[in-house]
């Protein structure tokens, strides 16, 4: 059995009959809400809207911190673990007195705004690992500074990812990253905004539902419909609990959570991918709790078949 391997950089020990195919062509790992392993227990409710009003009930923040939370570990040992898609969803807090702080949101704001800066030094320690961030939501974005927000946003990466922000382009590969010395790709949901360093937005497809058949049924039907792809697309194996009263029998259960609930499904839902990789290619495939069950390993181990086939 020997140690276990590690997937830190897989992207650099694929056969190198993988190096010149896109990227969209790839399996590719990805992060299903990144930073929700960071959410602050202190700040008010964003989701679910009807929730919002009862924020300063500290039992209701903690039973949603409990549901919210979809990863387990921080953004590097994400990275470390070979996660190379990521799910930022940016906010804003209302009446932050800095007009320009932005937080991470899923349920609750996280806590820190310092994760970009932990990607970018991953990045530089890793110049053949090709991480892809896809910016979305803009929680908090009121028109009259929306735009201002924004510039912010996109000058601060600009700035701070620098030479290493690889400029859209029809069919990325492997070795024309490496060989201009650019590993990483920013996906920007916000058309208005679109420039050169930042690519369209990426669809993410996923199940809406907690049953397991219901998941693969939905992905199965839209993995159908890109077959033909030329584009990065999501393949989102989370589960998603209801957005109506149904979404008690859930987050009342006193001795569960949601990585608990995601860690029992996982295994079944791996075991399809490997199932429906035969019949249809997959780009980007997501879930929770990344480091858990073999997920990593499943995702990456999809390219050694796609190497065998060709």
């Amino acid at each position: 059995r020997g140690k276990t391997m590690s997937y830190a950089d897989w992207m650099s020990q694929l056969p190198a009959e993988l190096h010149t195919i896109p990227l969209f062509k790839l399996a590719i790992p990805g992060s299903h809400d990144s930073m929700s392993y960071d959410l602050d227990i202190d700040s008010r409710i964003i989701e679910p809207e009807r929730l919002r009003r009862f924020s300063r009930i500290y039992c209701l923040r903690k039973i949603i911190h409990t549901w919210a939370a979809t990863q387990e570990v921080c953004i590097t040992e994400q990275l470390n673990a070979g996660a190379r898609y990521f799910d930022l969803r940016i906010a804003r807090k209302p009446n932050d007195t800095n007009p320009t702080r932005l937080f991470f949101h899923h349920g609750l704001y996280t806590r820190t705004d310092t994760v970009l800066g932990e990607i970018n030094m991953w990045a530089e320690s890793h110049p053949k690992e090709i991480i892809i961030l896809s910016l979305s939501h803009f929680e908090g974005f009121d028109k009259k500074i929306s735009r201002q927000l924004h510039n912010h946003l996109i000058t601060f990466m600009k700035n701070l990812f620098g030479k290493k922000l690889l400029p859209k382009t029809n069919s990325p590969t492997l070795k024309s990253c490496w060989s201009q010395g650019k590993n990483i790709i920013v996906s920007y949901d916000n058309i208005q905004f679109i420039q050169p360093v930042l690519w369209r937005k990426i669809t993410y497809y996923y199940g809406n539902s907690m049953d397991r058949a219901v998941i693969t049924t939905k992905l199965s039907q839209a993995l159908e419909k890109e077959k033909s792809f030329n584009y990065f697309f999501v393949c989102g194996l989370n589960p998603t609990l209801p957005h109506d009263t149904r979404i008690l029998r859930y987050i009342l259960r006193i001795c569960d959570n949601f990585t608990n609930v995601v860690r029992r499904g996982l295994p079944k839902l791996l075991r399809w991918v490997n199932q429906q990789y035969d019949k249809t290619p997959m780009n980007i495939v997501a879930s929770d709790v990344v480091t858990r069950d073999d997920f990593v390993a499943t995702i990456v181990k999809l390219n050694l078949k796609r190497a065998k086939g060709r």
